[in-house]
């Protein structure tokens, strides 16, 4: 496994990380992966931490807050060996959120103790309005986790590369997080050249897009009840198909495994990503995404490949029903 540096928050973390959305299990409406099995989890976690991957990603809405518990109850006892990033704003799918100073550091009170921990390494917004950015109110209060040692730094993980790109302008925050991955480039329109440029942290969310860019998943997989894909329009989920099994084609990839690591070293291929963060659920993709980082980026005419698909193809068609 190899580290990068978070910008300039003077952390490390392994460049392929550890997406903790999944491992919360079913919450309500399709906002989830479905229904999970803690053990197999736990054992997700230790597999990764074993492998390299020090960099965990969850929120306080993810399971309601079961995945931050799993991953409290992971690494307790070895608790410097991780970094731990979380989120406020969301506590839930089902409530609107909530960016009031007094919400959000009570957001971080109860993350703190999901997490059993004194300290949260990186504490985010969670696809926060511009307005809550702005309130000198927040940000004092923010300053006052800091202070308190109970936040290593702060971020915002925001909706779009865009909003990413208006927080580290307006408000120079230390990290962002945005979706990157071959078939969603959009960071690649001045966000990472921004991040390079205000020497700040980027977290590239969704680097599979959902796991369709391992090729494995068909026209006629039927995903799991309370899975959020089944959220997204059927044209949607068909160009995400067809579109994962040219990409794959043109940087000559076999669908399933050499699918998912080419995924992911194509995002290593870009200096300014800090880390990518996979989704993980079990023992077996914590060790496959981990070898991702042995191989290395992606070759530079693999890269290109995939871009001048992207400047031909449109791989966005429709908005999810629900989310």
């Amino acid at each position: 496994m190899k580290y990068r540096t978070l910008g300039r928050t003077g952390l490390d973390v392994s460049e392929i990380g550890f997406g903790a959305w999944g491992i919360g299990g079913r919450t309500v409406g399709t906002t989830s992966y479905g229904d999970t099995d803690d053990r197999t989890s736990l054992a997700a976690l230790d597999r990764a931490l074993d492998r390299g991957i020090n960099f965990f990603d969850t929120s306080s809405a993810y399971g309601n807050g079961h995945s931050e518990e799993l991953i409290g109850q992971a690494f307790a006892s070895r608790r410097g060996r991780a970094v731990i990033a979380t989120k406020a704003g969301y506590d839930a799918w089902d409530r609107p959120p909530d960016f009031s100073p007094a919400a959000v550091v009570a957001s971080a009170e109860a993350s703190l103790g999901r997490l059993r921990t004194d300290y949260i390494d990186l504490f985010q917004l969670h696809n926060p309005p511009q307005e809550a950015l702005r309130s000198p109110e927040l940000r004092e209060a923010l300053a006052g986790l800091q202070k308190a040692g109970k936040i290593r730094t702060w971020g915002v993980s925001a909706k779009s590369p865009v909003e990413a790109i208006e927080a580290l302008g307006e408000f120079d925050v230390a990290v962002v997080q945005a979706n990157f991955n071959m078939m969603d480039v959009r960071a690649l329109d001045g966000l990472l050249s921004e991040v390079e440029r205000r020497k700040a942290g980027f977290i590239g969310r969704t680097p599979l897009c959902f796991g369709f860019l391992s090729g494995t998943i068909s026209k006629q997989t039927e995903f799991p009840a309370g899975d959020h894909r089944l959220g997204w329009s059927r044209a949607q989920l068909d160009n995400w198909i067809d579109g994962a099994a040219d990409l794959l084609a043109a940087i000559k990839a076999a669908p399933g495994r050499e699918g998912a690591e080419s995924a992911l070293r194509f995002c290593l291929a870009f200096p300014a990503i800090s880390s990518v963060i996979p989704g993980i659920l079990t023992p077996d993709e914590a060790e496959a995404n981990a070898r991702a980082s042995d191989f290395g980026p992606l070759p530079q005419a693999a890269v290109e490949a995939v871009l001048e698909i992207n400047r031909k193809r449109q791989f966005f068609v429709a908005r999810p029903r629900a989310s």
